[in-house]
């Protein structure tokens, strides 16, 4: 499939104006295939020649102003149009299109707990080809109408609402004008949950098999939704621009969620079917409120071509952790973006696929290398920038530098350029300059502290390795007892700002030296931050004795870098963690320091002769945790949102500490014991999740069999069910449980996405490297050959998922990085390739630097 220059994309863009898509689609055609039946009237500026997209399985007839034209000409998934005439046109297409189980184009899904099948579209950045036939590019908007016939007990939803006008037919309101890769339907014999709000229909929808858990969790959903909205109509100056608000959660979906106007998609693992921590669900809040932003910034204003993806996703990151904390019970988003969120941005911006937050055009030559953007970077490390404009430029000028950069391309596209200008007229500060420094450039700042005691006052000088200008606050704290807990507290002593670089001078403080001092100490600027050594030191000891989990959260981040830096031993942070988190009171601080201590600590830097006792340590951590939380009753188990103190641990936190004692056990009696009996000791019972998550530990163990996976799965045959047992089975320690997961991933075609990704989830074991040894060389060729075949999303879970991770050797580096050389790698598995890699080398790295 040829993919869309950005020379191509301006070409097109200059020579045509296109008004109105008509798309018919018909769903009820086959379980292979869909009948697609466009008609596009556009008009040419100017005589010349251009492409339509279009990726059929079957092209059943084209004509141009009533014309025919020859199928037979199509070129891959172009079809030439020569000798346009200046003037209006309309093209007429009609197709047969293939279902997707990819969760590309239009996915169909048939749920495995009732039999019912599902359709929805997922057309980003340039799939809308493999729906119906259109000029596939940002700046070429228009208006759509779409009309779809389903099966008469479906329902199906869009961009604008949908009317049923007949059995099984149904009209979707016309659009304003908006990009092709934002187009959406969804059908299928959905549970729906609608209401009204500030006047427009709201709705939210899921498979009839996930309806009691959505009719659960409507109220938090829908609650979260309306207070964002109008958050958002508080700080915005243009209305809300479409007819209604659907939120579908969809199965099988590869992102987070798609930002489709008036129909935004979900994965449907945001309908909980076992328990979750408030943390979790704080999450899912955060994606509600980053996709509503996008009906501004992203929908309403789009992006010129896939350079500025960043004008996107970093103002939607950074709304919607900020939206959230003002307008809804989760008022401290920034602790998880900050411990969680923001080491996925400095992770990227330190391989070598880093890139600038606005990347040079030239650099973003046509839509695959444009896919490859959507990264830490251009999520997190967009955000903290944000985070840091506001900071810089105050939130007054910022908010009316957005509001006049709306006004002025609404139901349009923007460049950087215009972004930039629009900030500009709102404040007298250099907004340009800033952009150059902190958009243009990669790599991340390092600010080191340097203090000094002369007695009745103190300085501070911060050496700074970079060349970004920062404004950060810098909290000083000291000793105190909390005559109460007895552990020893950190109370704040003072705050004050200061700008980076600073004056020729040090700063001169007055009083004594502070026992801890803290750079950046609200988290709003996007550096790496080292402490002065009277400060690390009392950090390392003192770190749960600080009262804000903000700061606590940068500090953790600190010591997090420390260690893939080589600057800080793994098993010190695995000490820090094992010290402090029994006192944490900050749920999403103990998920993010676990994940790390797991995934990073125990399965990567640490070496497969220490790895042993470092999950001793884990399960050690999780039975204090788990001692922290006894007596938790019945009624303490309901969902609820309690905050987490010392004297009332939530549960969330006892599940937290059971998930990861599962994961780290060593020996299979304990975990063994709790499925046998369905709870843990002092609770929680165990729901699907827990039992799939001890049936795989004890899979890695070889302590179970495909009898139990068998049994289980008539337990629980649901489409999670599926994965827990794909899962399994890939874990199972035999030579024939390998080959017969790396058929299914690497042969057999058939897998969906998410079955893909669960088999390569328990494939690759760090318990079995002798199993797995031939496979790590049989990996690059047959992964770099999956791509070919299944394309980008295939392509993206063989590297995220399929990577043998765990061979941490010089032999598995050289292998990889002779991979690389080959020049049939699909781009995005170039990519997932060489970010694996680097942090392979990192992982050396960090090895022998202790």
């Amino acid at each position: 499939m040829s993919v869309l220059t950005r020379n191509e994309a301006q070409t097109r863009a200059q020579l045509l104006d296109v008004h109105r898509y008509t798309v018919d689609l018909d769903l009820t055609a086959g379980e292979e295939t869909f009948d697609s039946r466009t008609v596009i009237r556009f008009t040419a500026r100017a005589a010349g020649d251009t492409f339509v997209e279009i990726k059929p399985e079957t092209l059943r007839s084209l004509s141009l102003d009533g014309q025919a034209l020859d199928p037979g000409l199509l070129d891959g998934n172009r079809y030439p149009l020569h000798h346009l005439t200046q003037g209006p046109h309309e093209l007429t297409v009609d197709a047969s299109l293939r279902y997707s189980r990819t969760g590309e184009g239009m996915h169909r899904f048939t749920d495995p707990a009732d039999g019912e099948t599902y359709v929805y579209t997922q057309l980003f950045m340039d799939d809308v080809q493999r729906v119906f036939a259109a000029f596939d590019q940002p700046d070429l908007k228009s208006v759509f109408d779409i009309t779809v016939t389903a099966p008469h007990d479906w329902t199906v939803l869009g961009n604008g609402i949908a009317t049923r006008t007949a059995p099984g037919r149904w009209t979707i309101a016309p659009t304003p004008p908006i990009s092709t890769y934002l187009v959406a339907v969804a059908a299928g014999p959905w549970h729906s949950v609608t209401t009204e709000h500030a006047g427009l229909p709201f709705g939210i929808h899921c498979r009839r098999s996930l309806a009691p858990h959505l009719d659960t969790d409507a109220d938090e959903i829908l609650s979260v939704t309306r207070a964002c909205y109008d958050r958002y109509h508080e700080k915005f100056d243009e209305p809300y621009p479409f007819d209604s608000y659907d939120q579908a959660f969809v199965p099988e979906f590869n992102a987070g969620a798609m930002e489709n106007p008036g129909l935004v998609t979900f994965r449907d693992e945001f309908i909980y079917r076992s328990s979750v921590t408030d943390t979790e669900r704080q999450t899912r809040a955060v994606v509600i409120a980053h996709e509503m932003a996008h009906m501004w910034f992203g929908d309403l204003v789009t992006l010129t071509w896939w350079d500025d993806i960043w004008l996107n996703e970093s103002f939607a990151e950074y709304m919607g952790y900020q939206t959230l904390t003002e307008a809804t019970r989760f008022t401290d988003t920034w602790v998880d973006f900050g411990v969680a969120r923001k080491g996925w941005g400095y992770d990227a911006d330190q391989r070598p696929s880093t890139h600038p937050v606005a990347p040079d055009p030239d650099a973003v030559p046509d839509t695959a290398s444009a896919l490859l953007n959507f990264d830490g970077i251009s999520y997190a490390k967009g955000a903290s920038t944000l985070r840091q404009l506001v900071t810089w430029l105050g939130e007054k000028d910022f908010l009316a530098g957005i509001n006049t950069h709306f006004a002025r391309h609404k139901f349009a596209n923007a460049t950087l350029a215009d972004f930039i200008d629009n900030l500009a007229s709102a404040t007298d500060r250099d907004v340009h300059s800033w952009a150059g420094t902190w958009l243009r450039t990669t790599g991340i700042d390092t600010l080191t502290a340097r203090t000094q005691d002369t007695g009745r006052t103190w300085t501070l000088a911060v050496e700074h390795t970079g060349n970004r200008p920062h404004r950060i606050t810098v909290g000083t704290y000291e000793h105190m007892l909390d005559t109460q807990s007895g552990t020893a507290q950190l109370v704040l002593r003072d705050r004050f700002e200061l700008d980076i670089p600073q004056d020729n001078a040090p700063a001169t403080l007055p009083g004594r030296r502070p026992a801890l001092v803290v750079l950046n100490d609200n988290d709003l600027t996007y550096a790496k931050i080292r402490l002065d050594p009277a400060s690390w030191e009392t950090a390392l000891a003192r770190l749960s004795g600080i009262p804000d989990a903000l700061t606590r959260a940068l500090l953790w981040n600190t010591a997090r870098d420390m260690v893939r830096d080589g600057e800080l031993h793994p098993t010190a942070y695995l000490t820090a963690a094992r010290t402090h988190l029994p006192h944490e009171t900050d749920l999403a601080l103990v998920h993010g320091v676990l994940g790390f201590a797991a995934t990073h600590i125990t399965d990567r830097y640490l070496t497969p002769h220490d790895r042993p006792t470092a999950l001793t340590t884990l399960t050690a951590l999780c039975r204090d945790l788990l001692r922290r939380t006894e007596g938790l009753t019945a009624k303490d188990w309901e969902q609820r949102p309690d905050s987490t103190t010392p004297a009332n641990p939530a549960p969330g936190l006892r599940l937290t500490a059971v998930r990861h004692f599962i994961d780290a056990a060593t020996q299979p009696d304990a975990i063994q014991d709790w499925l046998n009996d369905g709870t843990v000791p002092g609770g929680p019972e165990l729901d699907p999740e827990l039992r799939w998550r001890i049936l795989t530990r004890l899979a890695v163990l070889g302590a179970t069999d495909e009898s139990a996976i068998a049994d289980e799965l008539a337990q629980d045959p649901s489409a999670t069910g599926q994965e827990g047992a794909a899962r399994c089975r890939a874990a199972l320690p035999t030579p024939e449980a390998k080959a017969a997961a790396w058929h299914a991933m690497f042969n057999d075609d058939t897998l969906s996405n998410y079955l893909f990704t669960a088999t390569a989830q328990g494939f690759w074991q760090p318990e079995q490297s002798d199993l797995l040894h031939d496979y790590v060389a049989r990996y690059y060729p047959e992964a770099t050959a999956l791509a070919a075949r299944r394309g980008p999303a295939i392509a993206e879970a063989a590297g995220r998922h399929a990577f043998p991770a765990y061979a941490i050797d010089p032999h598995s580096l050289r292998l990889g990085t002779d991979a690389l050389h080959d020049q049939a790698l699909l781009p995005a598995l170039r990519r997932k390739l060489t970010d694996q890699l680097d942090d392979l080398r990192r992982a050396l790295d960090v090895r022998n630097a202790h």
